[in-house]
Parts: C-alpha cells; sequence; structure tokens
C-alpha cells in the first residue's frame, strides 16, 4: 500500500472526507493543462468515479481504494468544515501578520508544514466558509473547501509533512481571528433594533460623519445583541456549537466590557441555550468563561452605558 493511500484511508477512518488531487509533473501538472496554475492542488476528474469534485469527497474505505488505484500517486485532499478547518497562512507575510493580530503566538492543535514553506493550522471548526486575505497572507479554509494534506507532493517537490501530528486534540479558532470570521452583527439587523419610526436607532455607517459607528440606544442595542446570540447558540449544530458558544459569549463580553451587560446575566442566558444545543455543563461553564474573559479585554468602542 502506497503512503498516499495509507494517508487518506487514515484521514477517512476518522472521519475526514477525502479526495484525490492531481499531481504535480516534470512538465507542471497530471492534469496537462499549459495554463495550470495550481498544479498538484486541484481535483482529478473520471465520469465515473469522480465527477464533482469536492463534493465527491468520501470516507468509505472501497472507494478511496478504487481512487488510489486509478491515480497510485495522487495527492490527498482533506475536506475542511466537517472535522476541522484550517488557518492557512504563507510565509514571510502571513506568518508576521498572524504574529502581529493574535496576542497567543503558540496557537494548539496539529500543523503541517506545506511543500511551499508555509503552515496549515488546524482547529475546531467554526461553521464559516472559505476566506482568503484573512490577513495578508493569511487564508481560511471551513465550509466547502480543502487543503492538501500530508504526504502529498507540492510542485517544488518538497512534500507536505505533519509538524504536530494529527491525533493532537484540536484547539479554538483564537478570539482575534474569530472577530474577523464573525464580526459582530450591526445593530440594525438585531431583532428588536428599530425605532417606533421604522428605522435604524442611532446606527451610522462606519465613517459617515467621521465619528464611525453610534448606537443612540446602547441598552436597548445590548439586550437585541443578547437574545440574538442566545437564539443563535440554541440552533448551532454538532460540530459547530462549543465555537459558536464562544464566539456568543466573546461578542457579549465586549459589551459587559462596557457596562452594557452583567457576565452573570450572559452567563445564565447563554448557559440555557447551549443546553438547549446538547452541550454539556461542564464545556458550557468553560467555554463562556474563555469567551467573557476575552471580550472583557476588547470592549466595543462607539458604545457605553
Amino acid at each position: 500500500m502506497s503512503p498516499l493511500l495509507r494517508a487518506a484511508l487514515k484521514y477517512a477512518a476518522a472521519g475526514v472526507p477525502v479526495l484525490p488531487l492531481h499531481t504535480p509533473t516534470e512538465a507542471g501538472c497530471s492534469c496537462g493543462g499549459t495554463d495550470c496554475d495550481r498544479p498538484g492542488k486541484h481535483p482529478r476528474w473520471h465520469r465515473s468515479l469522480l465527477r464533482h469534485g469536492l463534493h465527491d469527497a468520501s470516507t468509505r474505505p472501497e472507494l478511496i481504494r478504487r481512487w488510489w488505484t486509478r491515480w497510485p500517486e495522487a495527492n490527498v485532499a482533506a475536506r475542511t468544515g466537517v472535522r476541522f478547518d484550517v488557518c492557512d497562512v504563507d510565509v514571510p507575510d502571513g506568518v508576521s501578520a498572524l504574529r502581529e493580530l493574535v496576542s497567543d503566538h503558540t496557537i494548539p492543535g496539529p500543523v503541517v508544514r506545506t511543500g511551499s514553506g508555509g503552515w496549515h493550522i488546524y482547529l475546531r471548526p467554526t461553521g464559516t466558509g472559505n476566506r482568503t486575505a484573512l490577513l495578508p497572507g493569511v487564508d481560511w479554509r471551513g465550509v466547502d473547501g480543502y487543503v492538501v494534506a500530508p504526504p502529498s507532493r507540492h510542485a517544488s517537490g518538497r512534500r507536505y509533512r505533519w509538524i504536530r501530528p494529527p491525533d493532537v486534540p484540536l484547539g479554538d479558532c483564537p478570539a482575534e481571528l474569530a472577530a474577523l470570521l464573525f464580526p459582530p452583527v450591526p445593530a440594525g439587523d438585531l431583532p428588536g433594533s428599530r425605532g417606533p419610526d421604522g428605522n435604524r436607532p442611532g446606527i451610522s455607517a462606519p465613517g459617515s460623519d467621521g465619528s464611525g459607528e453610534r448606537v443612540r440606544h446602547p441598552e436597548r442595542y445590548a439586550s437585541a445583541a443578547l437574545a440574538a446570540e442566545a437564539s443563535t447558540v440554541a440552533s448551532a449544530v454538532t460540530g459547530t456549537r462549543n465555537t459558536t458558544l464562544y464566539l456568543a459569549a466573546y461578542h457579549l463580553g465586549q459589551l459587559a466590557a462596557v457596562r452594557l451587560l452583567d457576565d452573570h446575566d450572559i452567563t445564565a442566558v447563554l448557559g440555557d441555550a447551549a443546553r438547549q444545543a446538547g452541550l454539556g455543563r461542564q464545556e458550557i461553564d468553560r467555554t463562556i468563561r474563555s469567551g467573557l474573559r476575552t471580550g472583557h479585554r476588547r470592549p466595543r468602542p462607539g458604545l457605553a452605558a
């Protein structure tokens, strides 16, 4: 059994859908395209084995064996947004941008060194989709995405390899990145946020008058935000529940930091919502505390009690 097939079967056994990619060649890419700009990084095609690219990704061993019997040198793609998301960091720009943004420079979880010298940081799924240029040199691979997985070969000839192995527990998305993936809900989009005249109360577009966002009724905004975040947590699906709860606590903690909400109220409301979603008590308490703590360190600008 080839190392590529062995790796694909191992990922699939862990619940990660995989699919075969083209392979870099001396001429460029096994796809044969003279203008291929993604050698070894895009899905194979076959009229009966693989017709729909990413959407055919599978955990079925018999199908995976057929794929790698047909293409023994195929690179391995691991679908993201199912068991994990991936923060794709290029060098040197991505590393510098990430270090500047994220206060904790040691992000837990599995890590891959890519063939180009960059990094793939594996994190708990957030439920969000793919984002390019989240930061300079930093992309995000989530729902409906995939990454090239070890021991696939890069066009440079180097192999993708694990720096921290895949059985290392996944970490949560750092709060600073989460704030980019999930910006706070504008007040005018929250339930109950329109005034009697039907207009959005106190929200002006950033920069429209030189003062950025203004909220005329911050208490009303905070109350609506609490209700909206609780609703999101209660409806979170398996695989996204912990991250959804963390982000809700983080956003509401930013409001608590400017005395618009009380930590005790946030904990009670989000705790009820998380129990509806099926999370356990210890996990709920730990996640809410972590999110609130991070939110308090980053108060929402433009809001005050």
